[in-house]
């Protein structure tokens, strides 16, 4: 199995986490498809932890939850996939998952036949518990070629939090993401420090095997499993626009029955979706300055077809920012002639064309602008 493009999808950790049964899963599945997220690329629907018994089979096999899920899951996938959805969930590497459940090390063969069985499409894949005498890329390795012999396509979720240097051999072992950080929560300050310990993967990033920055928080508000602070939707904005600039699968953390309309027009924005979904799938770099601070980012990043996307972030906590754009770092300088017409795609303006630097209002703090520049002849 191939996966060209970032995974997109709900997963049930960040609000629900052990508070997750059949008719919650089903009722997500219904609001995905009615609200236009599925339409969107919003495909997957992935139950993470806490979904089974404490105690496995006498044949060896993981059981589900008879209360959370009376009819199993194979019911709850079917159902997942009758409204043109796609079903995930979720085990770990070591002997336990991170709540206690039981973990696949070494049963990794019997439970990827077991999801095959049931129809899983999508493994989210933990690393806790993990025996110390174990190397990790030894454990992961096992369960892709599991996955990969389990006679269904599974998209493989390897989420090892970057530990042991997973950005080394991740790609070895038939992953098709990895996580490369640990666990998100509802507060600016872990939106701000995951995106900081970005900047040490870009080399290993890349196309079927795609970087993780963890769930989107985007419309949680200080309530569920992660709650901290809670951001603003400005900050919202600013999150989800980072994810997709870096090309980090998009995967909705919020309960998707209660949205605001706030909450609809971030995750539905077909434009800033468009930049993370982008076939090409290149790695952002700098291209402008903000006096040196680490604090503001000025990123492009080149699209399939030749358009650029570019970003301003400002994580700094008391300041607006204003930083330049400098053509010469896109290797665009004044002899090629070339100008650059770039469009605000969250308002949707355009906002001109601009020859050798491009310099936009000022971004407020823990705000972001984000536009996709198309290359035209100077005049």
């Amino acid at each position: 199995m191939i996966v060209r493009k970032p995974p997109m999808g709900w997963n049930s950790w960040n609000t629900f986490a052990s508070n997750i049964d059949e008719n919650l899963i089903k009722e997500t599945a219904d609001a995905m498809v009615e609200t236009g997220l599925l339409d969107a690329g919003y495909e997957y629907l992935v139950i993470d932890d806490c979904w089974a018994e404490r105690e496995r089979g006498r044949d060896g096999r993981m059981v589900p939850d008879r209360v959370k899920f009376p009819h199993g899951m194979k019911a709850v996938a079917d159902y997942v996939h009758s409204r043109g959805l796609k079903f995930g969930m979720y085990s770990c590497a070591g002997h336990m998952t991170c709540a206690g459940y039981p973990g696949s090390f070494d049963y990794e063969f019997i439970d990827a036949a077991t999801f095959a069985e049931w129809g899983v499409d999508y493994l989210k894949y933990d690393y806790c518990f993990r025996p110390m005498n174990q190397q990790g890329h030894l454990l992961y390795k096992r369960m892709g070629l599991a996955l990969a012999n389990c006679g269904r396509d599974i998209c493989f979720s390897a989420c090892s939090w970057g530990a042991d240097q997973t950005n080394e051999w991740i790609k070895s072992t038939g992953a098709h993401l990895w996580r490369s950080t640990g666990d998100i929560n509802d507060s600016w300050k872990s939106v701000h420090d995951l995106t900081m310990a970005q900047f040490g993967y870009l080399a290993t990033n890349g196309q079927g095997c795609f970087n993780d920055m963890d769930m989107l928080i985007v419309g949680m508000h200080g309530k569920g499993n992660v709650a901290v602070t809670g951001l603003s939707d400005e900050e919202y904005k600013t999150h989800f626009s980072i994810w997709s600039m870096f090309g980090s699968p998009l995967m909705i953390g919020c309960d998707v029955r209660n949205m605001s309309d706030e909450t609809k027009n971030i995750l539905l924005n077909r434009e800033v979706i468009a930049i993370d979904q982008d076939e090409a799938y290149r790695q952002p770099f700098v291209c402008g300055n903000h006096w040196n601070n680490r604090e503001v980012l000025v990123l492009a990043k080149f699209l399939e077809g030749g358009d650029i996307a570019v970003g301003i972030f400002n994580m700094m906590d008391d300041s607006p920012c204003d930083p330049f754009i400098s053509f010469d770092s896109l290797g665009l300088n004044r002899a090629t002639g070339k100008a650059l017409r770039f469009t605000d795609l969250w308002t949707g303006e355009d906002a001109g064309v601009h020859r050798g630097v491009f310099r936009p209002a000022a971004t407020p703090a823990h705000g972001c602008k984000l536009y996709r520049a198309k290359l035209v002849d100077a005049e």
